[in-house]
Order: structure tokens, then sequence, then C-alpha cells
């Protein structure tokens, strides 16, 4: 796809010109051109990412600060997470949620000392700003950030390459992050990413950004990875993809997101809900009974890929769930799925059936992730 081919109406991150030159085929996503695969294809990009380092251009999201004394505070009366008592350069993953318990985004965030530096979805991060600006602009100060790009730097051989860029990089752990400095540029980098592998997610100035993936790629280590393969990866991992797997009308309980609700916010916890939904989130956790529909996840019995949105049948033929994310495993070599689904076939190893052009596909309930995390926990 050239330049022409861009809709005007798009808008670029700071590495446009660099995915142009390395080949890439751009596609509109969350109302940027963004690179989905590189000449060497989607499958290729995804097993060296699993085997060596993959590079990533996430300069989409949305880079935000919140800044005052009683910043996290006030970001928990968004969130039914633990912000008050999250350390220095400690991560945690958050769920902005509407007055139903809905999911109005999934996001990270870090405890920086001076501040906390939120990363959000590039589709919802107008809204998202909106949302926390109008809800809290009056107890902290809610700076975007929109001349910082976004690099993401994944797989098993991620810290040997970035090590030799920016010596102290070794020493985070998942979900920690600091302060560094690359050519007189000022860095935020965490020990994090969507893929399940080990890695670091690297806040540059915008004017650095290209420099520095260029810099990356030149690790023997490292290739660049587009949006096609970091699908198909953070899948494998079991992680949910805002818009597909959650959204505003799933709950975090339904979505499986228990985990992400520290003990302090849920019933008989110190600072129990106070969150917009909570009275429909904790009853659930109270009593998952209650629950309609649960996200589960879903193995093919046959090599026959099932996408979203196939619906999904009982041994009766009744309809009980349906598809969000699907594709055919590169890792595997097998189909795997998220869906939601009735809670009586949420159980490990219930075999139900998904449509695909009117023919039924076993399946069956799985564990995730699917393919082992490999987390660097020190």
């Amino acid at each position: 796809m050239t330049v022409a081919d861009i809709s005007s109406d798009l808008r670029t991150t700071p590495l446009f010109a660099l995915h142009q030159r390395l080949g890439a085929r751009m596609v509109p996503f969350a109302g940027y051109s963004m690179p989905v695969q590189y000449p060497q294809g989607l499958m290729a990009e995804h097993l060296h990412t699993r085997k060596a380092a993959g590079l990533f251009d996430v300069s989409h999201m949305g880079q935000l600060l919140l800044r005052g004394p009683d910043a996290a505070a006030a970001l928990e009366l968004l969130m039914p997470v633990d912000v008050i008592g999250l350390g220095l350069h400690k991560q945690r993953y958050g769920l902005l949620l509407n007055e139903q318990g809905g999911i109005l985004d999934d996001l990270m965030f870090v405890n920086r000392g001076d501040d906390l530096f939120l990363i959000v979805n590039g589709a919802c991060k107008a809204a998202d700003i909106a949302h926390i600006q109008k809800h809290i602009g009056q107890r902290c100060e809610v700076v975007p950030l929109p001349n910082c790009g976004l690099l993401a730097l994944q797989g098993p051989q991620a810290v040997t390459a970035l090590a030799r860029l920016i010596p102290g990089v070794s020493d985070l752990v998942f979900m920690t992050g600091n302060h560094f400095d690359w050519q007189g540029h000022a860095l935020y980098i965490t020990r994090s990413g969507y893929t399940g592998e080990d890695g670091f997610e690297i806040s540059v100035p915008s004017n650095a950004a290209e420099a520095l993936a260029e810099a990356l790629l030149a690790q023997p280590e490292v290739a660049p990875i587009g949006l096609g393969a970091r699908n198909s990866l953070r899948l494998e991992a079991g992680l949910c993809l805002y818009g597909n797997d959650i959204d505003t009308t799933t709950t975090p309980v339904e979505g499986a997101l228990n985990w992400a609700i520290q003990k302090v916010r849920r019933t008989g916890g110190e600072r129990e809900g106070g969150f917009p939904g909570a009275a429909i989130v904790l009853a659930q956790l109270q009593n998952p009974q209650q629950l309609k529909r649960k996200r589960v996840g879903l193995v093919a019995l046959e090599r026959i890929p099932v996408r979203e949105p196939a619906v999904l049948e009982n041994m009766d033929g009744q309809h009980i769930g349906h598809i969000t994310s699907g594709l055919l495993s590169p890792t595997l070599n097998q189909p795997v799925a998220l869906a939601y689904v009735q809670p009586d076939y949420a159980a490990v190893d219930t075999e139900i059936f998904a449509m695909v052009r009117g023919k039924p596909v076993r399946m069956k309930v799985a564990a995730t992730p699917f393919v082992p995390t490999h987390y660097y926990r020190g």
C-alpha cells in the first residue's frame, strides 16, 4: 500500500516512514495507518517473536500522566483496582468501568512517585482522557502525552538486545519500570507487554522514536513485527483485545478478569467498592452463579480455523455463546479462540460446537494461556 492509498483522515505514528522503508503493508487501525505485516509475513514474524525478539510500533496507544497528591485516590474512584497501594515504579493492569460495571477500556498504569503514568488503548484514548478529566480532573492534573511514541520489544532475547543500547534494563522484573536515558533522550521503560513473552515497553519522545527503532532493528536478534502477529501472539497468551473480548457490555467477572480486582477493593476489603458499577461487580464476585455468560478459552478438535463472530452450540444444536477472537495458532498449529458461553458450558474439557459456514466444528473448553507465558519475575 502506498502513501496515496492511505486515507487522508488516518493519523500516522512517528515510525510511519520507517514502516514504508521496511516494506510494511499498512492498514487502518484505531484511526491510524499501522503496519499489519512486513515482507517476511505473519507466521514468520510470530515465530521470530517467540524465539528471538520482535519490535512493535504501538505509538497509536494513548499515554497520559495524573499528577498531584490525590491522584491515586482519585483514580481508584474510576477502577476496581488497588491504586493507592501500588509501590514505586510498580505497574498494574486496570479497568475503567461504567455505571453498569461494563468495561470502558483496559489499561496499564505505573506509580512513578511524582505521577501516575497510564497507557490506554488507541481507539479509546480520546474518550478515556475525556472521561478521566470529567470525573477526577478537579482532584488531579490530567496531562496527555501526544508527543511520545511507544515501542514494544518482545521475546526471550529482548533483554539481550535492549541491554546493549540501554544498560540497566536487565535489572527490571515483570510489571516494573524506571527512567532511562538514550543518547540524551529521556525514556520510561517497563518490563511488560502483550505477547506472553518477556519484553519491554518503551515510552520515547516522538522525535527520537525512529532513531531508537532503527538502533533496535540493527541488533541481530530483532525483527519488525506487525499488528497481525501481535494479535496472534496475544491470543495464544489468552489476553483480551478490547472491542473483541471485552467491551462496555461485559463486566470484569463475565470477562474472567477477577484476578485484576485486588482484595482491598472487594467486599470486606479496606476500600471496598466506590467505583462505577461496584454493586453489580461485587455481587457477581460474591455470587458467580448469577452470571449469564463467562469468557473461556477454546481449542478446536479439527484443524479448521474458527473466527469471530462464529456462533457456538451445544450437542442439541442450541445457541450457547459466540467466538470473540479466533485463529490458527502458529505455535501450536491448532485453532484456538476466546469466547463467551453460558456458565454451564464453561468448565475445562467441555465439548461444544462452533458453526463455520453452516457446519459444526468440534471444540473443547481449555485453560488459558494456550501457550505458556515467559514473564521475567527475577
